[in-house]
């Protein structure tokens, strides 16, 4: 039964890496720490996989990174930036070029913008975005209040807007009204 648990697990981990560190490396802005939060995530996953698996391991791991990332910004007070735009270029280069998030993340104008928010606007933004989460599944992966993630939300679209004129039409919130 172990190997199967194993078997299982190794699947997850193969099937879910790369979007993973793609989403992970949105929210922080460096490769390095992406890496550290997915792998971290999975060895968390791994020790509570066999009561988490028949569930969602997606959203549990998924939960880990962000909420992981964010207690780092709240110990260290700092703010990390996209310094390597190749990096997230060359994360999406990997993916299927079918996929509407990887066609988002090859944009640079966008990448340049998303780094220019500040870290928990970024962290909402990828988690509603790139991931498809909801308002309620942000604040809960973020660990922080619903009515929290839509102030974060209504300022990255200001700050996005602001950052990406031609892109302004498009950035709504949800229902498509401008807020």
């Amino acid at each position: 039964m172990a190997s199967q648990v194993d078997d299982d697990f190794a699947a997850f981990v193969r099937s879910r890496q790369r979007g993973l560190l793609r989403a992970a490396y949105l929210v922080c802005g460096d490769r390095d720490q992406a890496e550290d939060l997915v792998q971290e995530a999975f060895a968390k996953l791994a020790s509570r996989w066999a009561g988490v698996r028949e569930g969602s391991p997606d959203a549990y791991v998924r939960r880990i990174i962000y909420r992981d990332a964010v207690s780092g910004w709240r110990r260290w007070g700092r703010r990390q930036s996209v310094t390597d735009p190749g990096v997230v270029t060359a994360l999406a280069e990997r993916g299927e070029a079918s996929d509407p998030a990887e066609r988002w993340v090859e944009g640079a104008a966008v990448r340049q913008a998303l780094a220019a928010l500040p870290p928990r606007q970024r962290a909402v933004m990828v988690l509603r975005y790139y991931e498809d989460l909801s308002e309620a599944q942000i604040a809960e992966s973020l660990g922080i209040a619903r009515g929290t993630v839509k102030t974060l939300a209504r300022g990255a679209l200001v700050n996005l807007r602001r950052l990406l004129p031609a892109a302004a039409p498009a950035l709504t919130l949800d229902g498509g009204e401008r807020s």
